[in-house]
């Protein structure tokens, strides 16, 4: 909510969604959110973009904060709307999120800053494991697997 006498914006939010390919499968990292907003959910590593930082650096800052996981950002994949509302309709809250297609560098998924758990998921099972998804989980790493399986070629 903003304080008195401000005008109420959208804030800009960057995810980092790193693929690599292992034991014959497609895979991205998720992370279950350990805290509000969306505590119990699972969706890509990511946060707010900080003064001075582009989306691309807080993609990545985001992904060694909450797995300890390196990458190299490869380039902007799209944006997604995220609007809560509250009973009435009214939005409450409203981010974009600009989707970061990143390269794995170095280190293996473990939860840490605000994340419960993470861990590299095979694409072609994420609906199928029966996680609490975060809108648009699914079509974003499909999203991304075609544009990285392009960029690999």
């Amino acid at each position: 909510m903003s304080a008195p006498g401000t005008l109420a914006r959208p804030v800009l939010g960057a995810i980092a969604v790193v693929c690599r390919h292992i034991g014959g499968q497609d895979q991205v990292i998720l992370v279950q959110r350990g805290k509000e907003p969306n505590a119990g959910w699972w969706g890509f590593p990511g946060g707010h973009v900080e003064m001075g930082e582009t989306a691309l650096q807080a993609a990545a800052r985001e992904l060694k904060e909450e797995t300890g996981v390196t990458a190299r950002p490869l380039e902007y994949l799209t944006n997604v709307d995220v609007i809560s509302r509250d009973a009435a309709g009214a939005p409450r809250r409203q981010y974009l999120l600009t989707v970061v297609l990143c390269e794995h560098l170095s280190g293996e998924p473990a939860p840490d800053d605000d994340a419960e758990q993470a861990e590299w998921i095979p694409i072609a099972e994420i609906e199928a494991r029966g996680l609490q998804l975060l809108d648009q989980v699914s079509d974003v790493a499909r999203l991304a697997q075609a544009r990285w399986r392009a960029l690999s070629r």
